[in-house]
């Protein structure tokens, strides 16, 4: 609520010294300088005059109490749908605020342990799908998270994030878009997802991966959407395959499933088709997890990747965003147990993502047994960073990089690459330097002894030691 309060504030004081310009320039023109004070001060009685005076019905600050018992958001987007009377489509997820990582804090080595030397190097390797023919190995565990050429994201953005990834040795994922071979051209280690949409199945999309993910859910998703015609114009749609006149619907699931039974016969056959790659399956984490967990190990899948709700996306309904699915913080844990007590943990790797946007957050989920983390936030905007005065204020900076924007070709490949690159290289920097501080040399030899929770709830649900016993 604050955040909201605040934001109102900006806009009124932004208005109010767009006003105050206007009446500068206009004083100093007509009557100098002389009266600016006084007629400043005249004006800006009557406007609190009205406020004090003016009933609550006929008040602006009515406006104000309805802010402060909803939000912002919530009259945007009530305008929203009073406009089109359509599903309205939010980006980037939900604003809710959900139990995260804040409760827990780091045991650092000290006397009965001793930390290590900066100069002691930290192994940040991980190998995803250990019991396949060809495990996917990446030189640290972030890797930047599915978002989708022509469903989201632009040619521009889409190469900008492979080509940093290729930089850092960690890999790429083609999201829910159509197969874009320029993205592979620039990719290192290449994740191709299949969605359950028309174009999802690419086998060219799969001869070419270093890994093959399934996604039946996500954070910020979960079943069928449409594309609207002439949603997705140009490239994109020649390559997704879909009419500009007729809308384009995904299913509910994968095509081929009909029961939780048809996903053996669907592994397997995928299996042959991917040729020694690991397979992975992507879910939104819910109150269901298990169940659906225990399909998964049926099925065979190499990898899971868990999205918490607080997971993002280039669009989703608000409710869906707001009001389906459970917290990472609560979905890896969930997962990892459920792992362990299936004698699985050591044969499926675990992928986590949703929210994860600190190297303190990606270390802890580690240390809670995530193998690696998908980023989707983190390299979006800072495929921006020194390139938002382009669009800047008239315009929000992802401007830049969605695929239907008229600004998108301003994004500089290049520069966008390398702030990619920089953010991550970063982030895995302060990682290993928490490693060090731990007292240890590598990713694996972190666990649940190394963090402490700061109450109850965070202790009872991660199974951590209380800071205060």
């Amino acid at each position: 609520m604050l955040l909201e309060t605040a934001l109102l504030v900006v806009a009124l004081s932004a208005l109010g010294a767009l006003i105050a310009g206007v009446i500068l320039l206009s004083v100093l023109f007509f009557v100098g300088k002389r009266f600016f004070r006084t007629i400043v001060q005249r004006l800006f009685s009557l406007v609190v005059e009205r406020l004090l005076e003016d009933k609550f019905h006929e008040n602006l600050m009515e406006l104000w109490s309805a802010v402060r018992r909803t939000s912002v958001q919530t009259i945007l987007e009530i305008g929203l749908r009073a406009e089109g009377g359509k599903l309205i489509q939010r980006p980037l997820g939900s604003p809710k605020p959900l139990p995260h990582y804040d409760t827990l804090m780091f045991v650092a080595a000290q006397m009965a342990r001793l930390p290590k030397e900066a100069t002691i190097p930290v192994d940040m390797k991980v190998t995803l799908g250990p019991k396949s023919v060809k495990p996917l190995q990446i030189e640290i565990p972030l890797m930047i998270s599915g978002m989708g050429f022509g469903v989201g994201l632009s040619e521009e953005a889409k190469r900008a994030l492979a080509r940093a990834a290729k930089q850092l040795g960690t890999a790429t994922n083609s999201g829910e878009g159509p197969f874009l071979k320029e993205e592979r051209e620039e990719a290192g280690k290449f994740i191709w997802q299949i969605s359950r949409s028309a174009w999802g199945h690419s086998p060219q999309g799969i001869a070419v991966a270093d890994m093959i993910e399934v996604q039946m859910g996500q954070g910020a998703r979960m079943g069928p959407y449409t594309i609207e015609p002439n949603a997705v114009k140009g490239k994109a749609q020649k390559l997704m395959g879909i009419s500009p006149l007729e809308s384009a619907v995904s299913t509910a699931v994968i095509a081929g499933i009909n029961t939780p039974w048809d996903w053996i016969k669907y592994v397997a056959d995928l299996r042959a088709e991917a040729a020694g790659k690991p397979i992975a399956i992507k879910l939104m984490a819910t109150g269901g997890l298990e169940r659906d967990l225990a399909v998964c190990l049926e099925a065979g899948f190499d990898v899971l990747v868990i999205d918490g709700a607080q997971g993002g996306t280039a669009g989703a309904s608000p409710m869906i965003c707001d009001d389906l699915g459970i917290p990472s913080l609560l979905a890896l844990v969930r997962a990892e147990r459920f792992l362990r007590e299936q004698g699985a943990r050591q044969d499926v790797s675990l992928v986590v993502a949703g929210g994860y946007a600190t190297p303190g957050e990606c270390l802890k989920a580690i240390a809670l047994g995530a193998d690696a983390i998908y980023l989707g936030t983190v390299p979006l905007f800072a495929l921006t960073h020194r390139q938002i005065h382009k669009v800047f204020p008239w315009e929000p900076l992802t401007q830049l990089v969605w695929y239907n924007s008229p600004y998108k070709q301003r994004l500089d490949i290049n520069l966008a690459s390398k702030s990619v690159v920089n953010v991550l290289k970063s982030m895995a920097m302060e990682m290993e330097e928490g490693v060090r501080a731990l007292g240890k040399t590598a990713l694996i030899e972190l666990g649940p002894n190394d963090l402490v929770a700061l109450d109850e709830w965070t202790a009872q649900v991660t199974g951590v030691k209380r800071a205060y016993s």
